[in-house]
């Protein structure tokens, strides 16, 4: 199959609508069920770019989430705790692969922003992996391949019509991109820049002592904002994307989107939102809705007399402010990788708040000796990469 033809575009007036390859080969993907679309093919592309970079530096399962183009996590296979189990709404009993702990980690990292993603897998997807995703609301999956099981239980999601795709993963595409805005076509060569550890061989602040499991969440965090929506600033902790901030045009909003959300992950695990008395049946999407409500500054609009009924047994306590910067502050060991320099120490300081000890940026700011000052003050560990990862 060379070309398929799509329902449209980014929008329905965006039509007629198609994937293909200049050169007229075959396409490199086979969809296996369902219909997808324009953006559900951008979001495949581009998450399987990602986890099949992931799963080649660190050697380890790995998966995504996209939504709109950009990561809302990703993550490598590591085991999940008992309290990621509760977190992440993993039944008793529920089998779990590398590679389903992957994907259950990388939506684990927004579950709010995961709603209705599109799932990319770097290994065979696997009865484990489809189960867990059989009880989420997602688009579609893409990954090398699927055991017969697995594809039996993807196909019954969305009422048969869960989009399933498969890509060859020897598949190698042309050095040469292009694209075409407001009639004008670009082109540039390809982003084949490989991230490695070699790239955090600059460090450049006082603290030097940069352990494996950094070295593996730097990388992390650099391979994921290589196909996030620039600018973008992403926290990692134990493999897993923590908090991804992507699109802002200021990098200290990056900082401070991607920090919000590394403190919402770290919230959710707080003794009085793994204690929400939750009404039996209530869905995933539901649980999670709630939980972001409890945890913020609208708490009321959750817990009001009259409405709390509708979600819990019996009225939760408030998570006061001081009790959320309290369990915040015990945060650390957590990595943060922009992919571009940051021009002021108040990244730094916003990230230190969310419990970062290691950075990872280009570095090459008129301001880098005031940025390698800031980590200095607070004993981090920072890595000058060198190398810009702008992706729009």
């Amino acid at each position: 199959m060379n070309e398929l033809e799509l329902k449209y575009g980014c929008n329905p007036n965006q039509k007629p609508s198609r994937i293909f390859l200049r050169n007229g080969d075959d396409l490199p993907i086979t969809v296996l069920n369902g219909r997808p679309g324009y953006i559900n093919f951008l979001d495949a592309l581009n998450s399987w770019q990602l986890v099949r970079e992931l799963k080649a530096a660190t050697g380890l399962p790995a998966a995504a989430s996209f939504k709109h183009v950009s990561p809302a996590g990703a993550a490598v296979g590591l085991p999940l705790s008992d309290i990621d189990r509760r977190i992440y709404f993993v039944e008793d009993g529920a089998p779990l692969s590398p590679i389903a702990c992957a994907y259950i980690r990388a939506r684990g990292a927004d579950r709010l922003c995961s709603y209705g993603d599109w799932a990319a897998l770097s290994d065979v997807c696997d009865a484990a992996t489809a189960l867990y995703l059989k009880g989420e609301v997602s688009d579609g999956i893409i990954a090398p391949g699927y055991t017969d099981e697995a594809l039996e239980i993807l196909k019954t999601k969305k009422k048969g019509g869960y989009n399933v795709v498969q890509i060859d993963p020897d598949y190698v595409p042309a050095p040469q991109e292009y694209k075409d805005v407001f009639g004008v076509t670009f082109q540039q060569e390809r982003n084949d820049f490989r991230i490695d550890e070699a790239l955090l061989s600059n460090i450049v602040t006082k603290n030097r002592d940069l352990p494996e499991a950094a070295k593996r969440d730097m990388i992390v965090s650099l391979i994921t904002l290589k196909y996030t929506q620039s600018n973008s600033v992403c926290y990692v902790k134990d493999g897993q994307a923590i908090g991804v901030g992507a699109g802002q045009q200021s990098r200290i909003h990056c900082t401070r989107l991607a920090g919000q959300k590394a403190d919402n992950w770290y919230l959710r695990q707080h003794p009085k939102a793994l204690a929400l008395p939750f009404l039996p049946g209530i869905r995933r999407p539901d649980r999670d809705n709630a939980i972001d409500v409890y945890l913020s500054e609208e708490y009321e609009d959750i817990l009001a007399d009259g409405v709390w009924q509708n979600t819990f047994t019996e009225k939760p306590a408030v998570l006061t402010a001081e009790e959320k910067r309290a369990w915040i502050a015990r945060q650390s060991g957590v990595t943060v990788g922009s992919d571009a320099f940051f021009p002021f120490g108040d990244n730094v300081e916003r990230a230190r708040k969310s419990g970062v000890q290691y950075i990872a940026e280009p570095g090459g700011s008129i301001r880098d000796d005031h940025v390698i000052a800031t980590a200095d003050k607070y004993g981090m560990v920072m890595a000058f990469t060198g190398m810009r990862l702008f992706h729009h």
